[in-house]
């Protein structure tokens, strides 16, 4: 069950893996008890003038250290900020938020793309399955090796300096990987790729939304996205992603 209780809570590590990437360990006991992969924590500035708070997608969770790992991308004065912190400074958060991954298991295909790629950590490490892992960056790589220990690992870059060429559908199609589920985060273009992939092979699919928030608990339906169904909540055919996801099946949303 996620926690909507705003805390502090403290930051163990803060450090800067690649240029505008920074991967931080926050002290979470309660977060880390009811978290699954996929959720994503709110974090708020400790600067007066930023009121709404960051969603972070939950990268790792350590339940027998009761710490949680988010890896994120300085875009804007709120993430600038927390790039800042150090070892020992304290955060207000809320969370666990959102619906994360159902765990199927069956044989699997992750695929991520630049900062939708951490989320899918976690993921990797509790799919207890046969399972291909297609990361697709621009340029300049970040935990690829994270995710060695838990599956073959494809890369994809738009400028070719790793791995294959292109984006992660054209890996999934050279190499023809095959799936009974697949799971994705990443920027709408790609989810979008996938979810035609998907239908055409008539595969299940799992996708993970990025969408700016604001709340982040469903209440001011700033993150709605287009639902196949008419959603209970505003009687339309929308989906708060904050709430109903950031997760969905792929049958759940029109891109």
């Amino acid at each position: 069950m996620s926690v909507a209780i705003k805390r502090s809570i403290r930051v163990l590590q803060n450090n800067r893996i690649e240029d505008g990437i920074y991967d931080m360990w926050l002290e979470a006991e309660d977060i880390v008890a009811d978290a699954t992969p996929g959720q994503f924590i709110s974090l708020y500035c400790n600067e007066g003038g930023r009121m709404l708070p960051r969603p972070i997608s939950i990268c790792e969770i350590n339940r027998k250290d009761g710490t949680v790992r988010l890896v994120y991308r300085v875009i804007g004065r709120g993430t600038e900020e927390f790039s800042r912190l150090k070892a020992g400074d304290s955060i207000e958060c809320m969370g666990p938020l959102g619906r994360g991954f159902t765990l199927e298991r069956s044989k699997a295909l992750i695929v991520g793309g630049g900062i939708g790629i951490p989320p899918l950590l976690e993921l990797a490490k509790q799919l207890g399955c046969e399972k291909s892992i297609v990361l697709g960056y621009r340029d300049v790589t970040f935990l690829n090796r994270d995710f060695e220990d838990h599956g073959n690992v494809y890369i994809a870059t738009e400028d070719g300096s790793t791995g294959t060429k292109g984006n992660v559908l054209d890996v999934i199609r050279a190499y023809n990987l095959k799936a009974d589920i697949i799971y994705a985060c990443g920027p709408t273009p790609m989810l979008k790729g996938i979810k035609e992939y998907a239908a055409a092979n008539r595969i299940m699919a799992q996708l993970s939304l990025e969408e700016r928030m604001a709340c982040g608990i469903g209440a001011c339906l700033a993150c709605v996205c287009k639902s196949s169904k008419v959603d209970h909540h505003s009687n339309v055919n929308n989906k708060r992603i904050c709430k109903e996801g950031p997760v969905f099946y792929a049958d759940e949303i029109i891109l």
